[in-house]
């Protein structure tokens, strides 16, 4: 079950539920091992993931860093644990209240970090909470658009701890991946997308993961509110 946690922290914009296109299976470009560490990670059922307690992900915005976290959190409640997904951004000026929220959760994702870089009392929260979660045992996931020696951290401990993580860089996907996520995920959602039609919405779409999503929301919605079939004429129609 997802960690609420205090009333306080309740209130900021948290995502209390992992929406089931974030799943492992449904990520497309991991690089090599990447997702069978992070399942195991997220289950903790392996010696390995008992001797990685952290683990940091790097990449551009749209390369899916918040898709893995939300796959490890579901993956972790799969398992009978308790998982804590938070994005940063929306604790930016409170990170301290808002991770004390999740004290008691088996898996932390903290998505974000660029957004508290910079903020010396977030710095210390992190930096506090990060040698917490060590002793406590619990297993901490970060991400940001740039590895830790990269941030301009104002405070070097924080950055020597973010070092030590495991690291998992992920790269941004090309056509083929970004043609490969909208087949799989329009699948996933009963919807069919031939080629063509894939082939019209990559010329026209952003490349982040995100813009994919919600934009096969909005073709899932207006096909069934239409009775149609997704087709080129079909997306003309509504993208314009």
């Amino acid at each position: 079950m997802t960690v609420r946690g205090t009333d306080e922290a309740a209130q900021l914009p948290l995502t209390l539920r992992f929406p089931p296109d974030q799943r492992f299976d449904t990520f497309v470009g991991a690089p090599e091992g990447a997702l069978a560490l992070l399942r195991a990670f997220a289950r903790a059922e392996s010696e390995e993931s008992a001797v990685v307690w952290a683990v940091f992900l790097v990449g551009a915005n749209g390369t899916g860093k918040t898709h893995l976290l939300l796959a490890a959190c579901a993956e972790a409640e799969a398992a009978g644990l308790r998982a804590a997904y938070l994005p940063l951004a929306a604790a930016r000026g409170r990170v301290r209240d808002a991770v004390e929220a999740y004290e008691h959760a088996d898996l932390i994702a903290l998505d974000g970090l660029d957004a508290v870089v910079g903020e010396r009392d977030d710095e210390i929260a992190l930096f506090d909470a990060h040698n917490r979660w060590r002793d406590a045992g619990r297993r901490v996931l970060y991400s940001a658009t740039a590895a830790p020696d990269a941030l301009p951290l104002v405070l070097p401990d924080l950055r020597s701890r973010l070092s030590q993580c495991a690291r998992i860089a992920l790269e941004t996907l090309d056509d083929d991946g970004r043609a490969d996520v909208l087949r799989l995920r329009a699948q996933r959602r009963g919807l069919q997308l031939d080629n063509a039609a894939i082939d019209w919405l990559l010329k026209r779409v952003d490349r982040d993961l995100g813009s994919l999503t919600a934009l096969l929301d909005r073709l899932d919605r207006a096909s069934l509110a239409a009775q149609r079939r997704i087709t080129v004429p079909f997306l003309r129609q509504v993208l314009g």
